[in-house]
């Protein structure tokens, strides 16, 4: 059976905790060049910009032996109105996984209703599972023991932050908030699907319009940026809506002794982060960051082994 790896939901709990502990072996081992992509060849299709999950994904194959072949939909047919259901089925004829940042997640369903390799969601509008499990892993390398953790996530309630609400559930993590401005919270459904995970699990996840009481005494405190892509129009109105989510100073000095600062980044400083702590020593942004090349290889070895 053909596994894909759409959403964090995809990943059971000891699962994930495999494939984190298989990106820290990866991490650990770098240099020794693990070649179990060797002779494989892995589409990436990129319908949105990137930077670190373009970088990290190609080093990732390229490190473990396999070809990239990294696609734009101007350089596809998909861009001129091929159906997806029939890309799908070409590159599942060239290639041995394809790797997709794109828009809606039904995209990402239809590709992997007919694609006969594994399809990887390197972002969709909905989540961002790849993210997510960089940013536990992150979170393991600064604690240990995830179980007595907790996470405040301030801002949009958005793909970022559905993934991190069912990744930190699977992790067991103490507690979850979301703190977001009425209207933005995460969706709904996400949020009940993270809290049946928390009741196997032991984590409780709390969503709120409170960014100060979400933020006491949390242990990571994380955000992303206020305004996304194809958001520009709405800059203004949501840089005053989102005011008072940020990751600041003073938010950062009402967290738990020794707490974190995590951002998945690209960030605008004065916004939804202070420069003094994405760049203080309480940031671990680049650790962080990092940790996309490592988990991107881990994703690639578990779809790649079934």
């Amino acid at each position: 059976m053909t596994r894909h790896f759409l959403s964090s939901d995809d990943l059971a709990p000891a699962e994930q905790a495999a494939v984190i502990r298989r990106a820290l072996d990866l991490k650990k081992r770098r240099r020794e060049q693990a070649r179990s992509l060797e002779g494989l060849s892995v589409a990436m299709i990129f319908e949105k910009p990137s930077t670190r999950t373009r970088v990290s994904f190609e080093v990732a194959v390229g490190e473990l032996g396999g070809r990239p072949v990294v696609l734009k939909p101007d350089e596809m047919q998909l861009g001129r109105g091929e159906t997806i259901p029939d890309t799908a089925r070409i590159l599942s004829r060239f290639c041995d996984a394809i790797v997709v940042r794109t828009f809606g997640q039904e995209r990402l369903t239809q590709l992997a209703a007919v694609a006969s390799v594994p399809i990887v969601n390197a972002l969709s509008d909905e989540e961002h599972p790849c993210q997510a499990l960089a940013d536990v892993m992150t979170m393991g390398e600064r604690f240990g023991d995830l179980r007595p953790v907790r996470l405040c996530y301030l801002g949009d309630g958005n793909n970022v932050c559905h993934s991190l609400l069912l990744a930190g559930a699977k992790a067991g993590l103490a507690r979850v908030d979301v703190a977001s401005p009425p209207g933005d919270e995460p969706d709904p459904a996400v949020v009940a699907r993270a809290r049946s995970i928390g009741e196997e699990t032991g984590s409780v996840i709390a969503v709120s319009n409170e960014p100060a009481v979400a933020a006491r005494g949390a242990h990571v405190l994380y955000t992303d940026v206020w305004v996304g892509m194809g958001q520009e129009a709405e800059r203004e109105d949501r840089l005053g809506r989102f005011r008072g989510f940020a990751v600041s100073s003073a938010i950062m000095a009402d967290a738990a002794p020794g707490a974190i600062a995590m951002h998945c980044l690209p960030a605008h400083r004065g916004e939804e982060i202070d420069a003094e702590v994405i760049d203080g020593p309480a940031s671990a942004v680049w650790d962080q960051a990092e940790n996309r090349l490592h988990t991107a290889k881990a994703v690639l070895e578990w779809v790649l082994s079934s």
